[in-house]
């Protein structure tokens, strides 16, 4: 509402805190109080670590070792009980009977767990682990589903572990899309099934028709020519658009 200024100003002053709670004051006199709201924890570097956490181990096998690798995401629950309750990673461990990659693992361990330990997002490091490239080549896991590195597929367990979370959404395929490619799958095995297949004892493309080509979005030998097209029965990219 305007307020008239009819007389001359001659001084002024910035409001206070003690002006503003009197200004809310009721015409009885009795103050009016603003409902309390809880304080929203977030994660941040100086939060102590509980003396429990929840968490999750993923396995993993690859031709580069008789032994696996185990990887423990443990989370920590903020706002607990209450409607701002989330799940954030708190920490990561690496462990294998393979003592040959013992050191980057340790380091690449507590600097993951300090980024965690940081707050913010973090989904970042699932990108910039994927990224990493082996010198020596790389290798193809079952289901057809190539890793650059043994650091990609930790990076590759990272984004599972995030999305189980919430903290990244999945890239799940509509409906129109994963009617296609069931299409086109049943449509190349069944073209498959009339052809001879050589003896291969390799069943890392045992999900998909034998002959398929590597994806290069989903890293997955999965692309196949379907009318005239290179078509992945993976994800769905396809080099016609």
């Amino acid at each position: 509402m305007a307020v008239k200024i009819d007389s001359k100003i001659i001084d002024y002053e910035v409001a206070r805190a003690e002006a503003e709670a009197k200004a809310g004051e009721a015409t009885d006199g009795t103050p009016e109080t603003a409902p309390e709201t809880a304080a929203i924890e977030h994660m941040h570097e100086e939060l102590q670590r509980p003396e429990r956490l929840e968490g999750q181990t993923y396995k993993i096998k690859t031709p580069l070792s008789e032994h696996a690798l185990y990887v423990t995401v443990n989370d920590v629950i903020l706002n607990e009980g209450t409607e701002h309750e989330i799940r954030r990673p708190f920490e990561v461990f690496i462990n294998s009977k393979n003592m040959d990659h013992f050191q980057w693992i340790v380091a690449l361990t507590r600097i993951v767990s300090a980024v965690f330990r940081k707050g913010g997002d973090c989904t970042f490091l699932v990108e910039e682990l994927r990224s990493v490239f082996d010198p020596r080549g790389g290798y193809f896991k079952k289901g057809g589903r190539f890793m650059p590195s043994l650091v990609a597929e930790i990076g590759d367990v990272l984004e599972q572990h995030l999305r189980s979370i919430g903290m990244m959404e999945s890239e799940a395929l509509d409906e129109h899309q994963r009617r296609f490619i069931e299409q086109k799958k049943a449509e190349a095995e069944g073209r498959a099934a009339q052809e001879p297949i050589e003896a291969d004892c390799d069943d890392s493309t045992g999900d998909y028709p034998p002959g398929a080509e590597l994806c290069g979005k989903c890293h997955t030998k999965a692309m196949v020519i379907m009318d005239g097209c290179l078509t992945c029965l993976n994800c769905g990219e396809s080099k016609c658009g």
